[in-house]
């Protein structure tokens, strides 16, 4: 598999194989992607083509779940219409779907606060109780204290932001998610979003959908949105309380430290790298680190009541 080359040819040849009647669309590449690579296919459909050992199984969750879903959201996102099966010229899933048109907000970052409105509604739309067999993810959606480990070597690596240990520790602290597992898309970053004029215009790759706390989508907020839109986010979101914020706010800095080091990797030519992704994470980073309330004085009593933090 490591071997076999990704080409146009070779996306035409599948989809004539198994789709005759879209062998007659265009196919072109398009840059990007982390467990898939993608090539449009005509003006309104695209194929993902997996190049990671877990692609197969996150293509096959979104062909599984997200028919079910898409019609309730309010955004348009990549609903599997086809599905590629393993052959001798491809030996794993691959899957077309509907094209999102609009640019990723690593490359065009959204501008406009009243996107927080439209993330709003998505994500009230998306965050439903999930049925007994949704799929969990052992790292998304879960509670913080399970992430713990993982985090502190982050912190370790970035010592130039020591104010981020006081935001994870006041997101790990926090009351756990009591409610009911909710759908979650799981991985909202700049990568995975689509804007049109300075708006958020799409949502895509919900390869890692699943079901649990709403945080993980919630650290959005900062991940996503402009600076001070992510008070307007929780304004108009059902869910919202202050251990909803301060779990979401951690999440949003695990979040961003992942996009510094992708961009630090991307500098110095890894595998996986993404040079784009460096500043889109510094300045997401920045909006965390801004609304993070001063490190509260040693109260006087147990008594003493905790600051309520802000989603600003």
């Amino acid at each position: 598999m490591d071997a076999l080359t990704i080409d146009a040819d070779l996306v035409r040849a599948l989809v004539r194989d198994q789709h005759p009647d879209l062998a007659h669309l265009d196919v072109r590449e398009v840059p990007g992607g982390w467990d898939n690579q993608l090539w449009r296919l005509g003006n309104d459909l695209a194929v993902r083509m997996p190049r990671t050992e877990r692609a197969p199984a996150l293509l096959r969750t979104e062909h599984r779940w997200l028919p079910t879903l898409a019609p309730r959201l309010p955004l348009p996102v990549p609903t599997p219409v086809r599905i590629g099966e393993p052959s001798a010229r491809f030996p794993k899933t691959w899957t077309v779907a509907t094209w999102v048109h609009g640019e990723p907000a690593d490359r065009a970052p959204i501008s406009d606060a009243g996107a927080a409105d439209t993330l709003a509604a998505f994500l009230t739309a998306l965050h439903e109780k999930a049925p007994a067999d949704a799929p969990v993810s052992a790292d998304r959606g879960v509670p913080l204290t399970q992430l713990s480990d993982g985090m502190t070597r982050s912190l370790d690596d970035f010592p130039e932001f020591p104010g981020l240990r006081d935001i994870w520790q006041q997101a790990v602290t926090a009351p756990e998610w009591h409610g009911p597992p909710l759908w979650l898309h799981g991985d909202l970053h700049p990568a995975n979003v689509v804007v049109s004029d300075g708006t958020l215009a799409g949502v895509i790759d919900f390869g890692d959908l699943c079901a649990g706390d709403p945080a993980v989508d919630l650290a959005a907020a900062w991940v996503l949105l402009p600076e001070g839109a992510a008070a307007r986010l929780f304004d108009a979101y059902p869910h919202t309380d202050d251990a909803l914020i301060r779990r979401a706010r951690g999440l949003a800095a695990a979040k961003c430290l992942f996009l510094i080091q992708m961009g630090r990797n991307g500098e110095l030519g890894l595998p996986g790298g993404k040079p784009g992704w460096g500043p889109v994470g510094h300045r997401a980073l920045a909006r965390v680190l801004a609304a993070a309330p001063a490190p509260a004085p040693a109260p006087a009593s147990a008594a003493a009541p905790a600051p309520r933090p802000t989603g600003n």
